[in-house]
């Protein structure tokens, strides 16, 4: 089996608990040759359920920045990918903005950061059309199916909320605005005392046409401690079960995270490797990312029933996104440390999760922006929405 094979045999992992468990009970997870022949059987209902609507393509990204400032320049244009100028929705998840200590949790909310941060963002997404004083054009084809009409303007921040340091930031092209409404914001702490903002979540709901759409930034509990992985599951079931959106008058509109048709949920989820630090730090070394993502706790809680069941995740084929010496190729655990301090194994604590059905994954992978202790991911989507009818279809293409 080539290595890609056997780097997709386990990265295919979040599948409805109900078809895992039925295909594990007649054969072992291990007898497959990849586990995307398993989940074929569920991507048609998932992820092509013909919802007659229009198409957009999603760019997804999470980062944890380590609390450290950027700089003025910045560039983050390879992260996002615009020069291929394809996306028409971009949804930004943080944590870390700002150092986790008793000021930045307890005190006033450093607002400069997280304006620094869209400043940057916003940068990147109209550079080009900056530039060249006018918007441009992105011709699409027919296997991609996402509508032309929706591939100019230039993209605008519709809503951006930071806690402490997470911090969410939702752009879309300038004309896909008009069709975009019941914004809303909902943050859950789950850190200090079970209710401070250093961990938790800060979710934006939208409804784009008539399909809800809603993006859960997440910083679950840390430590590679036995029982600790309990504390993120709690983490992660505590904001499912808290995250509420209010309002919306009259009309019925989703309350939780769940009742939306398609949610994205990302970030530091910190789920670590249920390995010894040793033998992690030999498998990294030799690149054998299926043992790893065997002994990978997200994979072992989820195929046990204990967390997101429902949710799928894209195939990892990516290097272990923490933790890394910053301004280095280099994990942590290969420099020497200060006596006492830990050297973490490395881990895929940075993840994109969705659920919902009219998505279908694109791209999954990671990008080499060294400044952090952890190196930003991306997932692309295309996404279809529900309209309420052919007119209003048509008033929009015309």
């Amino acid at each position: 089996m080539g290595e890609m094979g056997v780097n997709r045999k386990f990265g295919q992992i979040i599948l409805p608990r109900m078809v895992t468990s039925k295909i594990l009970h007649h054969q072992q997870l291990h007898d497959y040759q990849s586990i995307s022949e398993i989940s074929s059987t569920v991507d048609e209902p998932l992820g092509k359920r013909p919802l007659d609507g229009p198409k957009y393509r999603v760019f997804t990204g999470t980062w944890n920045v380590g609390g450290i400032t950027p700089s003025d320049d910045l560039d983050l244009e390879d992260w996002l990918d615009t020069r291929a100028n394809s996306y028409d929705i971009y949804v930004l998840g943080f944590q870390e903005i700002v150092p986790l200590n008793a000021i930045n949790v307890l005190g006033p909310r450093n607002r400069f950061i997280s304006k620094k941060w869209n400043s940057l963002i916003g940068k990147a997404l109209n550079k080009e059309k900056s530039q060249d004083g006018a918007q441009l054009h992105h011709t699409t084809t027919n296997s991609s199916a996402v509508g032309c009409f929706a591939q100019e303007g230039y993209f605008r921040c519709i809503r951006s909320k930071q806690m402490v340091g997470i911090f969410t930031s939702v752009w879309t092209r300038s004309n896909l605005r008009p069709y975009i409404h019941h914004l809303n914001v909902s943050c859950v702490g789950s850190g200090i005392m079970g209710y401070l903002g250093n961990k938790g979540s800060v979710s934006v709901r939208f409804v784009l046409h008539e399909t809800s759409f809603c993006i859960v930034c997440c910083h679950l509990a840390s430590g590679g401690k036995q029982g600790d992985i309990l504390l993120r599951n709690f983490d992660a079931a505590d904001i499912l079960a808290r995250t509420n959106f209010r309002g919306g008058g009259n009309q019925k509109l989703p309350k939780k995270i769940l009742d939306h048709d398609q949610v994205v949920l990302l970030g530091d989820l910190n789920y670590r490797i249920s390995l010894e630090e040793p033998q992690t730090r030999l498998l990294v070394t030799a690149k054998n990312w299926s043992t790893l993502l065997e002994n990978d706790q997200l994979v072992s809680e989820f195929l046990t029933g204990r967390v997101f069941e429902g949710w799928q995740e894209g195939s990892v084929t990516f290097s272990p996104t923490y933790k890394y010496q910053p301004n280095s190729d280099q994990y942590y655990w290969c420099f020497d440390t200060a006596r006492g301090e830990k050297k973490r194994a490395p881990a895929w604590c940075d993840r994109i999760l969705w659920h919902g059905k009219g998505m279908k994954q694109i791209r999954y992978e990671t990008c080499n922006y060294k400044f952090s202790d952890h190196r930003p991911v991306r997932a692309g989507f295309i996404t279809e929405c529900k309209v309420r009818d052919a007119d209003s279809m048509g008033r929009f293409m015309r």
